[in-house]
């Protein structure tokens, strides 16, 4: 028994690549603003995550990489307050429209002093946008993370100049 192909099928199907090439750029960029104007938008961003991490006495925020072992090291220090040095706060962010542009991202902390008096901090950093979201880390540690006392609220913001981009915040940071 002898398989042969038709002709008119091979010759079909190898004329359908082309075609299913230009589908696929077109599919590549469909999510791009290509227009000329685009360039000329005003910069746009938000900031997509904010993990609050306590500090150890090192430095570290975890014993390893596992998330699981993370989390039961951050219950950790919440019992242990006396191993903690610090807080970092970590941002997820991006922007669009903004090659070129220094924006800020601020994370401003509310804490209650251990008087019972209401403190606060804020931490920035200068950011350029890149293609896709970055993740920063900003640190508040030493004499600063011991003035702040009991955090109780924070908020971050997404800065270019002096207007405000995206914001994120605790659920008590409105009290």
């Amino acid at each position: 028994m002898k398989i042969e192909m038709n002709p008119r099928l091979v010759h079909r199907s190898a004329m359908q690549w082309p075609r299913l090439l230009l589908l696929l750029i077109f599919a590549c960029f469909a999510g791009h603003d290509l227009r000329a104007d685009s360039i000329s938008s005003p910069p746009t961003g938000r900031i997509i995550k904010v993990l609050s991490l306590l500090m150890d006495t090192n430095g570290a925020v975890a014993t390893s990489p596992s998330l699981f072992d993370r989390d039961a090291y951050q219950a950790l220090l919440l019992e242990h307050t006396n191993d903690v040095s610090g807080i970092r706060f970590d941002v997820c962010w991006k922007a669009r429209h903004a090659r070129g542009v220094k924006l800020k991202v601020r994370v401003e902390l509310r804490g209650v002093a251990p008087n019972g008096l209401p403190t606060e901090a804020v931490l920035e950093q200068t950011v350029t946008p890149k293609t896709f979201h970055r993740w920063i880390s900003l640190t508040l540690a030493g004499g600063d993370y011991k003035k702040l006392g009991t955090l109780a609220a924070w908020r971050a913001t997404l800065w270019n100049g002096q207007r405000k981009l995206s914001e994120q915040k605790s659920f008590l940071w409105s009290f």
